[in-house]
């Protein structure tokens, strides 16, 4: 299956790899997509190179990104994980909160989740993350497996300049809704 492997772009970030696959869709026309700068009010800035050297976060941030993909309005964000097991603590309340909100207006959210040990990257659609989330509020598991969300999810491989190409289990995502709705 189209799993994504390389060794070529090792210590490059999750975030990294999306922004150049967004030049290349916006490129392309094929989507826009931006990426949100998490809002800090800058406490110390060094004179000589004028840097920020101490910060404080403003206010919580939503998502990683947000846009419109050929009319569809998206959101997600990029996360890494190193094992396989994922801790929803790496997942904020407000940013749930928002991907269920911009669901419940016809939006699509997602995350995309890296497994990094296993040189994989996978979307995750918003159900099975707030199903995992609804169990822990319960009292459930605090994270889920790789196990469990393989199976529910899609895997993204690279193409060509596209090297977290995303549009396509994007469109396998929009597929399944579409079957749910008629069944």
């Amino acid at each position: 299956m189209g799993t994504w492997k390389t060794r070529g772009l090792r210590g490059s970030t999750l975030e990294e790899l999306i922004n150049r696959t967004n030049d290349v869709y916006r490129e392309k026309n094929l989507a826009l997509i931006q990426k949100i700068p998490t809002p800090i009010t800058p406490i110390e800035i060094d004179k000589a190179s004028r840097h920020i050297t101490l910060a404080y976060f403003d206010t919580k941030s939503t998502v990683d990104y947000i846009g419109v993909v050929q009319s569809i309005p998206v959101c997600f964000d990029a996360k890494e994980c190193a094992v396989s097991t994922f801790p929803l603590q790496n997942l904020h309340p407000h940013q749930v909160a928002f991907m269920k909100k911009f669901e419940e207006q016809g939006g699509i959210s997602f995350i995309l989740l890296s497994f990094t040990s296993l040189q994989e990257i996978y979307y995750v659609p918003f159900a099975l993350i707030a199903r995992f989330w609804e169990r822990m509020e319960q009292g459930g598991r605090k994270s889920f497996t790789y196990e469990e969300v393989v199976p529910e999810s899609y895997p993204v491989r690279g193409y060509r300049d596209m090297l977290v190409h995303y549009l396509e289990p994007l469109q396998l995502d929009l597929e399944r809704r579409d079957d749910e709705k008629e069944s």
